[in-house]
């Protein structure tokens, strides 16, 4: 099967799963003890309004209407990207323009995460199963340990105290400098717009500020490839083709990172993908720890004012990237090993 077909027949698998989300999503947040006309009453101080006011409200966010209209309304919407208007986060702002707007700072901490983490914990992974049973070894898997162990948001927390607020040597909150202002829009991305408008200044306040929320997500996350690496290291470097390698007279270096390696990044690269959901998942409370204004940030405001067209966004948005994720770490594989066929 061609590498195009299999895309395809992937892509058609996955749709099932994507209305399975999409059901479970609209089940939940109807099911929430609140709703979006009395959170945002709530929000705006009005907390006794009369039943029949509140009634008028729900029936014009059509939220009275039976419920399989609703449900049939709702993926209708969600696929033609008429995604509405929020109700209770920002008054009649689209919700498109919303998410959009809050996903670039999320993008780049994830991203930044990504490949700090895949970086460090590869090479970290290789240098412990090279030094295997002695005390490089040993730190290295300490280290990873207390990475697996630790919550998110408790390593955000001592960070942002120690090395911002006692130490102050980095931001602990926020993405810019309160004197600083954004760039003139573009793209969105700070550092893209930024070097468009010739505002160098900002990439290094960008950076300095994200110092703190990359090292944190990505420290959680290089813990696990780490293990993982060193796992496969071990397993590989056993194998016969590593010791006819260096029975060819292979220097160590190449029978390490040209042999060992490639054949042992498959199941690395595996929880490299599958991470990328967990990362998401780390944003929101990172993202609420050190103050960014990201999809995490908005997705607790969505649940806490019951939103429903904003979470419903996001969870369209979140499983979109999850499924392109899998797909493109399938894609990898007969990458990294040509014996891999797509079936």
């Amino acid at each position: 099967m061609s590498l195009l077909k299999y895309i395809i027949r992937r892509i058609i698998v996955m749709i099932p799963v994507l209305f399975g989300v999409l059901t479970l999503t609209f089940i939940l947040t109807r099911l929430m003890p609140d709703n979006p006309v009395t959170a945002r009453l709530a929000a705006a101080g009005v907390h006794n309004a009369a039943p029949e006011v509140v009634q008028q409200m729900k029936c014009q966010l059509g939220l009275c209407d039976p419920i399989i209209i609703q449900y049939f309304r709702y993926i209708g919407e969600v696929f033609t990207g008429q995604w509405g208007v929020s109700v209770s986060i920002v008054h009649n702002q689209e919700v498109w323009d919303l998410v959009m707007g809050r996903m670039p700072l999320t993008v780049d901490l994830t991203l930044f995460s990504i490949v700090i983490a895949s970086f460090i914990g590869i090479k970290a992974g290789v240098f412990s199963a090279v030094h295997r049973n002695r005390t490089p070894d040993t730190v290295v898997r300490g280290l990873a340990l207390v990475g697996v162990a630790i919550p998110v948001f408790f390593l955000g927390m001592l960070l942002q105290y120690t090395l911002g607020y006692q130490l102050h040597w980095f931001e602990p909150t926020g993405y810019l400098t309160p004197t600083n202002q954004n760039p003139p829009f573009v793209t969105g991305f700070i550092l893209i717009d930024s070097l468009l408008s010739g505002q160098w200044y900002l990439i290094g306040d960008y950076l300095w500020h994200m110092f703190l929320p990359v090292f944190c997500l990505s420290f959680i996350m290089l813990a696990g490839i780490t293990r993982q690496t060193r796992s496969s290291m071990l397993e590989v470097m056993e194998q016969d083709f590593v010791r006819t390698a260096r029975a060819k007279g292979c220097k160590e270096k190449v029978v390490i990172h040209s042999h060992a390696l490639r054949n042992a990044l498959i199941p690395t690269v595996t929880i490299i993908g599958l991470s990328i959901a967990g990362l998401l998942g780390g944003a929101v409370l990172t993202e609420a720890t050190f103050g960014l204004n990201g999809m995490g940030k908005l997705f607790i405001d969505a649940i806490l004012l019951s939103d429903y067209w904003v979470i419903s966004a996001l969870v369209f948005m979140i499983t979109i990237i999850f499924i392109v994720a899998n797909l493109f770490t399938d894609v990898i594989y007969a990458i990294l090993d040509p014996r891999i066929r797509y079936t």
